[in-house]
């Protein structure tokens, strides 16, 4: 029994001792371990910002950044690290961004990424010495828009975010956020939900035009202003179109339909054969045709023009649906209607488009008998 006693004394004894010293193990080595976590850490963040020191991981809950940022790091000379988290041609795409005291990208990287052609992976260094003021000049890159877009975007979210934690103001609203806005502050009535009117009648002035779906009114953007104007609205009201038969005229078979509006102007329904017709050797082409339709002026200048459907390669030539492409066409003629912004990478689009185009205005010269 004695012995057993002793036995369990010394054992006792001996964790006893062996916790000591690994207290004192740990009190020693902690600090250490610590300082060399910290020094990776570190590592990984002068990645983006070579000549930055002592980064603090900081909690970001009480400000309001864009939602693409997910941890930010304070740098001692009044810099931030921005850890963002985006999606290119596929979820996933994580980016860690510097931003001096001055407002200036110092570096950007891609961390982690499911895109497949890797432009992500060197597009960073185009964007390293701008700012909030210049980041939007950087190209994307050609066959890998939307992911280059979606990098220079979250670029630009590190940059609108370095501002707000310093203390500035910056509005995160989207484009349709804000024309929501503007539309609103003009009709209250409307209760925000408007539908954009294709317009086939010339207004002077006007660059679109926006109906209230509750018939409360309709509001005008003229420039940079959104404004209402009773005899615009009664022009816009009492437009209507017809369609014609075409059956007597001798179309190019790419036309789909034509109508006719109040005010005598041509609006033109028309196929056109991009890159889902024509292909090539690098994607499978879809073999769907883009349709589009322009409302023209009798004397061949077109009020407006629109995208209705395409099947394009996504994130190249589907920029054909974008406003900023086909509202290039708006105000041209058959003499300066070739003169726009080719689509990057997307050569057979643009110049289907372009030759669709072409066609309405030979239409418009056949139904007027000029041709």
């Amino acid at each position: 029994m004695n012995k057993y006693v002793k036995s369990i004394i010394a054992l006792t004894a001996i964790c006893a001792a062996v916790a000591l010293l690994l207290s004192a193990t740990n009190m020693l080595t902690a600090p250490i371990i610590e300082k060399n976590e910290s020094a990776a850490a570190n590592e990984a963040l002068l990645v983006v910002m070579p000549e930055g020191e002592d980064f603090t991981l900081m909690d970001i809950s009480s400000y309001t950044l864009p939602e693409t940022v997910t941890e930010v790091y304070a740098e001692s000379t009044g810099g931030y690290v921005v850890k963002l988290t985006t999606a290119g041609y596929s979820t996933g795409m994580v980016i860690m961004c510097g931003v001096d005291a001055t407002g200036t990208v110092t570096g950007a990287t891609c961390l982690a990424s499911n895109e497949t052609l890797g432009a992500e992976k060197t597009y960073g260094e185009k964007t390293v010495g701008k700012t909030v003021a210049d980041i939007d000049t950087v190209d994307t890159v050609a066959s890998m828009t939307k992911t280059t877009e979606a990098y220079r975007n979250a670029v630009k979210d590190a940059l609108n975010a370095a501002v707000i934690l310093g203390g500035g103001s910056v509005d995160l609203r989207s484009e349709e956020e804000i024309l929501k806005d503007n539309l609103s502050a003009v009709l209250p009535a409307a209760e925000g939900a408007f539908t954009p009117w294709f317009m086939v009648e010339e207004l002077e002035g006007v660059s679109a035009v926006y109906v209230a779906d509750n018939g409360s009114g309709v509001v005008f953007r003229k420039g940079e202003e959104f404004v209402l104007d009773e005899a615009l609205s009664a022009v816009v009201v009492g437009s209507k179109t017809e369609e014609m038969d075409t059956s007597a005229y001798e179309l190019h078979s790419s036309v789909t339909k034509v109508e006719k509006s109040s005010g005598g102007n041509y609006v033109v329904e028309i196929k056109a054969s991009g890159f889902g017709i024509n292909g090539d050797k690098y994607y499978d082409p879809s073999g769907e045709p883009i349709l589009l339709r322009a409302s023209v002026t009798p004397a061949g200048k077109i009020i407006a023009c629109e995208t209705l459907q395409q099947s394009e390669t996504e994130g190249i030539g589907s920029a054909c649906a974008d406003p900023s492409f086909y509202t290039q066409f708006n105000g041209k003629d058959e003499t300066n209607y070739k003169e726009i912004d080719a689509i990057s990478g997307a050569t057979l689009t643009t110049n289907g488009y372009k030759t669709a185009v072409g066609r309405i205005f030979e239409t418009v010269k056949i139904l007027e008998g000029v041709a």
